[in-house]
């Protein structure tokens, strides 16, 4: 007899060499239906494996994490074997679970299309319908080599003798066709059910190096129910909508082109977006006692390497060589150890703790040219940037400063919706364990004492220390890392910075690395898409238009827009000669404008204006005073509005 603990604590006893299937059904024969997997002291396991000796059991079904990964997993299988026997000759590689599904990669001279799909999902469909088990089989290394040189599945045999010798070699079976496979899987294909897609075939390269053949990788996503299912594509074609690369171009904000890849190119549209995201941040981290900085774009190689940075960041860094000095410049990849150099000049005390510099710093970092991705994915970006230099006993107040104007920034910008990571120490790093025990545990305390819920991300830190990294949701659901804040024991001391103690010694600060935005090309990309284009009037570049319905108004349009320029309003006149129907569809569906207001020839003579909202079909007959008054309260950011509410 073994026994089993359950998650509640209860325990019960079984023969030796009972399944997590039969356990299940002695509980119940509706939760032995539900069973995909089990977890077994936490490892997880196939339902159908003998259970030998005593185990904390977990039941894993379609409602857990695991359950949906493995979903993915075996419906990767099957899109494998549905393809075989589609279209004999084609090799199998490898079908890892993605994020929201799976990819299978294969090696075939014909190219695959979306159009083969229909005939693929189809197939895969039909074998789940035959509810072929999945048997799991433990093979002879060698035996397994040549079962599937055998079989011309040369990159199987070619995994396989990569293993470490010691690696127990196991096939799993649905029905006649197998796979090299660790598992676990469910207990048939019958159990992956219909909620899957196929979504797209992409290029790929055997184990990424272009060196080895050339593969054809189709992509599909599989959920646990058809609703899921329907949400996820109705997300992907809201995403698709939302585009901030096609949106960049629809409202004339940015582009991109061959010969500076990664680098955007910012249209008058754009850079007044920018430029007013910029502005905000600034007037918001004077608020919080930033003192702002600029730095060189290049140093010498000799000191990104006393910081450390040439050691871990050299392949993502550009250099520059000067062959008359015979010099090495490195373009800088992150403003940390420029702040430092700053901090160096002239002696500091204790008594100039915490001293806060911020930098919109203008930095470069390779990324392969496949990695890029409009805005979210680039190699030149402005980062705002911001260090604070301070002594152990001020981290917790420096942390819960930081949250606050992070927190208030976010709902300015329309993000409430906010957690938190807690990244712990990497494998590669500088420092001793000693400093790292402080950091962390410092940090800790300080996201503790900020009233912060953590979710512990361990290994995932900087080189030099612990972090908090904020993820925040944006409208349709989807997560963003944005802003975070890292404490660092390390680096100053690389860099030689120090201030006179209470105790009239030197001593190296701490120093807290914090971006509230990060990138600001990754987050405008981020704003358009949370948005759509449609930004709150203190954004949008353009705020309003005036539109006239007849010539016979375009002097007063003419002198309204000069009027609400004035009154410090981005405004543009369309005295265009097409119907005003025409002019509004344009001006909000196309450019997104936020206020049209129409004129013609009777509120040219009342000086009037028929001011229409986007998204709103109905309008708003005011004078043009009242529609400076309105918009212009309406147009001030949202800090100045606090700011003048509290003088």
């Amino acid at each position: 007899m073994l026994t089993l603990t359950f998650p509640d604590g209860a325990s019960r006893e079984y023969d030796a060499g009972v399944t997590a299937l039969e356990v299940a059904k002695s509980i119940s024969s509706g939760l032995a239906k539900k069973v995909l997997a089990v977890k077994l002291d936490g490892e997880l396991q196939d339902a159908t494996r003998p259970i030998e000796g005593d185990a904390r059991i977990e039941l894993i079904t379609a409602k857990d994490p695991e359950g949906l990964e493995l979903i993915r997993h075996d419906a990767a299988h099957v899109l494998a074997e549905a393809v075989q026997e589609l279209f004999p000759g084609t090799q199998v590689t490898i079908g890892p679970v993605i994020e929201n599904g799976f990819y299978y990669d294969f090696h075939r001279d014909a190219p695959f299309s979306e159009d083969d799909f229909a005939a693929i999902e189809k197939k895969m469909t039909h074998i789940i319908n035959r509810n072929d088990k999945f048997e799991r089989q433990v093979m002879d290394r060698n035996e397994a080599i040549a079962l599937f040189r055998g079989m011309g599945e040369s990159f199987k045999a070619e995994l396989i003798e990569d293993l470490p010798e010691d690696e127990t070699i196991t096939v799993y079976k649905q029905g006649k066709w197998f796979d090299l496979c660790r598992g676990p899987h469910l207990p048939s294909t019958g159990k992956i059910g219909k909620a899957f897609k196929l979504m797209k075939v992409a290029g790929a390269y055997w184990r990424g190096d272009s060196n080895n053949p050339q593969l054809q990788r189709i992509y599909g996503t599989a959920w646990a129910s058809q609703e899921d299912l329907d949400a996820h594509l109705k997300q992907i074609e809201e995403a698709e909508a939302r585009d901030h690369r096609r949106l960049g171009r629809q409202l004339e904000l940015f582009h991109f082109q061959e010969e500076a890849q990664g680098q955007a190119f910012w249209h008058p549209n754009g850079w007044t977006l920018y430029t007013v995201l910029r502005s905000y941040m600034a007037r918001r981290q004077k608020e919080y006692g930033y003192q702002e900085i600029k730095t060189p774009q290049m140093m010498d190689r000799k000191f990104w390497e006393k910081s450390g940075h040439w050691d871990k960041y050299r392949e993502n860094m550009f250099v520059a060589e000067i062959a008359d000095e015979d010099k090495v410049l490195a373009f800088k990849p992150m403003n940390c150890p420029c702040h430092i150099q700053v901090f160096n000049q002239g002696m500091k005390s204790y008594r100039d703790l915490p001293l806060r510099y911020a930098e919109f710093g203008s930095c470069h970092r390779y990324e392969p040219s496949g990695a890029l991705h409009g805005l979210m994915r680039v190699r030149g970006f402005v980062q705002d940037d911001g260090h604070i230099f301070c002594t152990l006993d001020q981290v917790t107040d420096e942390v819960s400063a930081f949250t606050e104007m992070l927190k208030s920034v976010y709902a300015d910008l329309g993000f409430d919706d906010v957690k938190v990571n807690f990244s712990t120490r990497p494998e590669t790093r500088v420092g001793s364990d000693d400093y790292w025990d402080k950091a962390e545990e410092a940090l800790e305390a300080a996201a503790k004492a900020s009233g912060l819920e953590i979710v512990l991300n361990e290994g995932d830190g900087a080189f030099y220390g612990p972090k908090l990294d904020f993820v925040l949701r944006d409208a349709i659901g989807r997560e963003w890392q944005a802003g975070t804040i890292q404490l660092d024991p390390n680096t100053p001391e690389r860099l030689d910075a120090s201030y006179i103690g209470a105790d009239d010694q030197k001593h190296a600060p701490l120093m807290l690395h914090r971006a509230v935005l990060g990138s600001f090309e990754r987050f405008l990309g981020i704003l358009i898409e949370n948005y759509a284009g449609k930004f709150p009037l203190w954004l949008s570049p353009v705020q309003i238009v005036v539109a006239t319905i007849t010539s016979d108004a375009d002097g007063y349009a003419e002198d309204v827009v000069e009027k609400l320029r004035a009154a410090g309003l981005r405004a543009e006149v369309d005295t265009r000669n097409e119907k005003i129907n025409y002019k509004i569809r344009e001006l909000s569906a196309d450019r997104k404008i936020p206020v049209i207001a129409v004129v013609g020839r009777r509120e040219a003579e009342e000086g009037k204006l028929a001011l229409r909202r986007l998204g709103s079909q109905g309008q708003e007959i005011v004078t043009l005073d009242e529609a400076i008054a309105t918009l212009t309260e309406e147009a001030t950011p949202p800090d100045l509005k606090r700011r003048a509410a509290d003088a």
